[in-house]
């Protein structure tokens, strides 16, 4: 169905795709795997109309075509779900969704189309739902429904999986079961390598923007494949001081309630959390249960009337906003990564001066006493950052948004690790991030709680939650459910208090 032959790309002096060649046939799921910055993603975007290749060739169904614009590739039988979602905010699902189908669509009907295909493919959607007040796993699931939609032969998945639970996954799987018996394609981007060896009948693997190896995922380990991958075998997180915190509460929420903001929000209901320094607390759940309410409470991006209900190192803090608890040794990573936690059209610098300057020392920003930035401080700190989290970007100080997803994840940590602060809340730390990355990100969360932090962790990977966490919670339907020690809880007990079963 689909060749590329040769194709490169360079952005500068740095090049992308090297002459990436590989052939997805018909009824095929192909993986495409690599570590973040391989190329990946700049190769589906050629394939999808959004870049424009400096060599090589595109062949579909054995001819040659250009491909000009998304668009074109829409209408050629190409369709693409994004790992960082192309949706308006103040725009309901039905009309984000139809603003992809053309002029000749009524929006009640699109509407109609959309309910049917989200339940007939396991995936629930409200058409007059406002996106903006729907979780990141609600989100995704617009993106797919709207691909679906438009009927395409080849459908490209970048990281399909990174924000749903796995529920949602094994309805995902389902569907891509379907399409496939249905004799269209799909070419399959994801770190989750289970998930490879699951669904996919073949791999191109890609590192430094040339295509290393190939291979059937099912006659390869996780461990493998993850070698293929990076060039080297990955490490174990290091676990050690596991079940022996002792240290002091640093972050304390008390009998926390928050109105739902929106219809579509969630409320929150008695939240109670205590958090030790030394410990790091993993809370699960599904998407939509009152996640992002939780981290907008407890990073001050909503704030309280009763000042006693967050606690901060002993201060209180539950009407203070975010700057504020940053002062006092708070540091946040929301969900969102593009938009949310870095501007996309703003350098990492500039990014890293956003997130600091109202916190951090003069001297960080080599401030002197009129105020002036001095950009090589600035730059420095920047680029000890990149070396730090492995940070792989075209130059030197690139806007955000030309980072990879996985890329730029690990300047976010990094951003906020470097401050060393005392309590750390994280949503989603390692969405999107290779093997490698993961790890790392993984390890340097738990190497903070143990010199002495207090960690909070929002996940909706059960995997990642039960290997960093000393502590497991759940959220589900803005409960809160008592953290329970890490060894002993299994995940059947999670599910069931996932699945609503709350304390008591």
């Amino acid at each position: 169905m689909l060749e590329v032959q040769a194709i490169t790309k360079k952005f500068g002096d740095l090049v992308a795709n090297d002459s990436v060649s590989l052939e997805v046939s018909k009824g095929e799921i192909h993986a495409l795997l690599g570590e973040n910055g391989a190329g990946k993603s700049t190769l589906v975007k050629m394939l999808y109309g959004s870049l424009q290749p400096d060599g090589g060739e595109i062949l579909w169904h054995g001819k040659p075509i250009e491909i000009p614009s998304p668009s074109q590739a829409r209408s050629t039988g190409i369709g693409m779900v994004f790992q960082h979602f192309s949706l308006f905010d103040s725009l309901s699902v039905a009309e984000n969704i139809a603003l992809s189908l053309g002029k000749e669509n009524d929006i009640r009907d699109i509407g109609e189309k959309a309910r049917q295909v989200s339940e007939e493919y396991g995936l629930p959607l409200q058409p007059d739902t406002i996106i903006g007040d729907m979780s990141v796993g609600e989100r995704q699931r617009v993106e797919i429904v709207r691909c679906l939609l438009q009927d395409p032969e080849l459908i490209i998945l970048d990281e399909p999986t990174s924000v749903l639970t796995p529920q949602e996954a094994d309805a995902l799987f389902e569907t891509l079961e379907r399409l496939r018996s249905e004799g269209r394609s799909i070419l399959y981007i994801s770190h989750r390598l289970d998930e490879v060896q699951k669904m996919c009948d073949h791999a191109t693997i890609l590192r430094h923007g040339k295509v290393v190896g190939e291979c059937t995922p099912a006659d390869e380990t996780a461990a493998s494949l993850a070698n293929l991958m990076v060039g080297a075998d990955v490490g174990d997180v290091t676990r050690t001081g596991r079940g022996e915190v002792t240290g002091e509460a640093l972050l304390e929420l008390h009998n926390v309630n928050q109105e739902a903001a929106s219809p579509f929000a969630m409320e929150l209901t008695d939240i109670n959390l205590s958090v030790r320094a030394g410990e790091v607390v993993g809370v699960a759940g599904v998407a939509g249960n009152g996640q992002s309410e939780f981290f907008d409470v407890l990073s001050g991006e909503t704030t309280s009337s009763d000042n006693a209900s967050v606690r901060y190192n002993g201060h209180e803090c539950g009407s203070m906003g975010i700057t504020a608890r940053r002062r006092l040794g708070g540091a946040f990573v929301a969900e969102e990564r593009l938009g949310h936690s870095a501007v996309p059209d703003l350098s990492l610098s500039e990014n890293l001066i956003l997130a600091r300057h109202g916190s951090d020392s003069k001297s960080f920003l080599g401030m002197g006493p009129l105020g002036v930035i001095q950009n090589g401080v600035i730059k420095s700190v920047t680029k000890r950052i990149c070396e730090e989290m492995d940070v792989r970007k075209s130059g030197e100080d690139p806007d955000a948004s030309a980072l990879s997803g996985g890329n730029l994840q690990k300047f976010i940590m990094g951003r906020e690790l470097d401050r060393k602060p005392s309590i750390l809340v994280v949503n989603q730390p390692t969405w999107g991030v290779d093997a490698g990355a993961a790890q790392k990100i993984r390890q340097a969360v738990i190497d903070l709680a143990r010199a002495g932090s207090a960690v909070v962790v929002i996940s909706q990977d059960l995997d990642e939650i039960m290997e960093i966490s000393d502590r497991i919670a759940v959220m589900s339907d803005g409960h809160l459910s008592k953290p329970e020690d890490a060894e002993s809880i299994t995940r059947e007990e999670i599910g069931l208090k996932m699945g609503g079963l709350h304390d008591g």
